[in-house]
């Protein structure tokens, strides 16, 4: 008999804890009115502390799984790994620059402010250039992939965060007309990506040598991954208490940011897993393909508006409810997947 896959308590429930942090966070941000401001005002270099602290605590975890020597194995099946990088850098990006231009600048301009429109944009556009890193890997369990080549796609997607990240969210940000300051980008990069993982490589290599790659796995990883998902939270909670007056006076905002981010998520899918089929991937390879370029790397979406835009922007709202949609709509695409797996 079968064992029937499953998913883990707090990635299962994730959208029910992210909508009961929201709910925490505006009631926080309610009750405590301008002392709110106080945790706010923690910054240095445009950063604030207490939010940087918790996200790299987010993302510190992720870091810990790439594995760089698997990508010594790109040569021996290159096709899935290179549909992956298309896919994740070269459409994604754009298609999420279109609908977000679409639905924030055009459709919702009765509702949304001209002013605001752009941060809105450049929220989406952030989150669009982050393939996911994590996550991904509970997705492709899910849909049968293979372990270790989907290790391989997400450790490429790593590395090519370091160098095109950046140039692309300044592109697409300047297409918008959105002033970015470059010195604050490159920052939050080195301080969310570079470091982590080079504190990541570290330690699995200390780890591995010291207790071994079994411990490593099966013992290390899965302790820490609560710490992970519990600074997501504690993030939201903060972010929607900076962000409760805005939604208070705005509710309808939380569904008008969903509906692009939906629309996105779908259709980038279904180009990844259709193309997928044409260029004859296997069900192992072609599944998590289409699962890393329909999910994102919101931890470090998340990071990055902060940084350029705020606490209180339209640019970090628009990434957490990225968070919010993201799992209900990623387990949709799972047994999607499932139901044709081929």
């Amino acid at each position: 008999m079968v064992q029937k896959k499953t998913i883990s308590f707090f990635d299962k429930y994730l959208t029910v804890w992210v909508a009961l942090g929201i709910l925490a966070g505006i009631l926080i941000g309610h009750l405590a009115g301008d002392s709110i401001q106080i945790i706010a005002g923690m910054e240095v270099a445009r950063v604030n502390i207490p939010v940087a602290i918790l996200i790299w605590l987010m993302i510190y975890p992720m870091m810990l799984q790439v594995d760089f020597t698997s990508i010594r194995k790109i040569g021996k099946r290159p096709k899935g790994v290179v549909w992956t990088v298309i896919i994740n850098w070269l459409i994604k990006p754009f298609t999420m620059a279109f609908f977000a231009w679409i639905f924030f600048e055009k459709i919702y301009s009765a509702w949304i402010d001209p002013a605001l429109a752009g941060e809105y944009i450049a929220g989406a556009i952030i989150l669009g250039a982050a393939p996911c890193t994590a996550m991904v890997f509970v997705w492709s369990y899910l849909s049968d992939g293979d372990p270790n080549y989907t290790l391989v796609q997400v450790s490429v997607n790593d590395l090519i965060i370091l160098v095109a990240f950046i140039p692309i969210v300044g592109l697409l940000l300047g297409i918008t007309d959105v002033t970015i300051p470059y010195d604050t980008l490159v920052a939050s990069v080195v301080i969310f990506v570079v470091v982590p993982l080079v504190a990541g490589v570290i330690t699995q290599q200390i780890l591995m040598r010291s207790k071994g790659e079994e411990w490593f796995k099966r013992v290390f990883l899965p302790r820490l991954k609560p710490v992970s998902i519990i600074a997501l939270l504690v993030t939201l909670v903060l972010l929607f208490a900076f962000q409760g007056q805005n939604i208070l006076s705005n509710p309808l905002i939380i569904l008008l940011a969903a509906i692009p981010l939906v629309i996105q998520t779908y259709f980038i899918f279904f180009i990844a897993w259709y193309g997928g089929k044409k260029l004859k991937l296997n069900h192992a390879v072609c599944a998590p393909a289409a699962m890393i370029g329909a999910s994102n790397f919101f931890e470090l979406a998340v990071a990055v508006a902060i940084a350029l835009f705020g606490l209180q922007s339209p640019a970090a709202l628009v990434t957490v409810v990225g968070v919010l949609v993201e799992v209900p709509v990623m387990l949709s695409l799972v047994a999607f997947a499932n139901r044709r797996k081929y």
